[in-house]
């Protein structure tokens, strides 16, 4: 390697007499051999490279894994009243509270929605869909309920008619967060209970409560399917008894 690095200096670089020549050739040959060194590690971490890339990963079970055996669909034995329970209610409230209040769709023209607008295209026209949503609340809607109840789902079902934001505090028999502060509000244990910020207003009774949302933030039209009285509830009577008590295991965090 010294005598390929040995090389003559050209005119342009030669020193006067008086630098040091023999360093000049040091720092040269230094400068050569760490840029010669250096190209087996390149060449050992490219090989490595290829080496790793040319690896395919193998995927195993794990130790004494047993595959599942295939099974056709089926309800399990034990939960065939809690379907048929559940199903009630899709043929009773024909499909209310699939669609917001005043729900409409048509055809239309591309030319009519903005280009950066989302609509559904079909064979050239985009469906327009629309709304009569009355105004909104500023702050959330307070709702104490709790899931088996018949008359705390009928107000479930017109906050999704009338796409309202809501606070839903959950009640269960024995809940240890929000059934005391219903009593310490309201006076009494009673579901469903509603408190509107935005108004002041506060009140039990299921049919109140849907009369009051329809008005302050819809048109004042109660749907047909949630003004039927006792046969809205019998609709709902499916999962009754259904997340009624809380869980004596359960781990939760006392809400003041």
């Amino acid at each position: 390697m010294a005598g390929v690095l040995n090389f003559r200096p050209t005119p342009v670089l030669r020193l006067p007499s008086s630098s040091r020549k023999p360093n000049n050739k040091v720092s040269l040959r230094v400068a050569a051999e760490l840029s010669e060194t250096s190209l087996p590690s390149s060449s050992a971490s490219v090989s490595t490279e290829e080496r790793l890339n040319n690896i395919s990963p193998t995927i195993s079970p794990p130790p004494n894994f047993k595959p599942p055996q295939p099974k056709r669909f089926a309800v399990r034995p034990d939960k065939i009243f809690d379907i048929l329970g559940a199903s009630l209610a899709l043929i009773f409230r024909l499909g209310t509270g699939v669609f917001v209040s005043g729900y409409s769709a048509s055809f239309v023209s591309s030319d009519e929605i903005p280009p950066g607008q989302y609509a559904l295209e079909i064979a050239g026209f985009k469906v327009k869909e629309t709304s009569k949503l009355g105004p909104r609340p500023e702050k959330p809607i307070e709702i104490y309920e709790f899931e088996s109840c018949p008359f705390c789902r009928k107000v479930r079902e017109i906050v999704a008619v009338l796409d309202l934001d809501v606070l839903f505090y959950p009640c269960p028999r024995n809940g240890p967060n929000f059934r005391r502060r219903v009593a310490q509000i309201g006076g009494k244990q009673q579901f469903p209970y509603m408190v509107d910020p935005n108004t002041g207003v506060s009140m039990y009774e299921s049919d109140d409560i849907i009369k009051y949302l329809v008005g302050k933030y819809g048109d004042g039209t109660i749907p047909l399917m949630l003004s039927l009285g006792l046969l809205t509830s019998f609709a709902m009577i499916g999962r009754m008894g259904k997340v009624r008590w809380f869980p004596s295991y359960s781990i939760f965090y006392r809400v003041s």
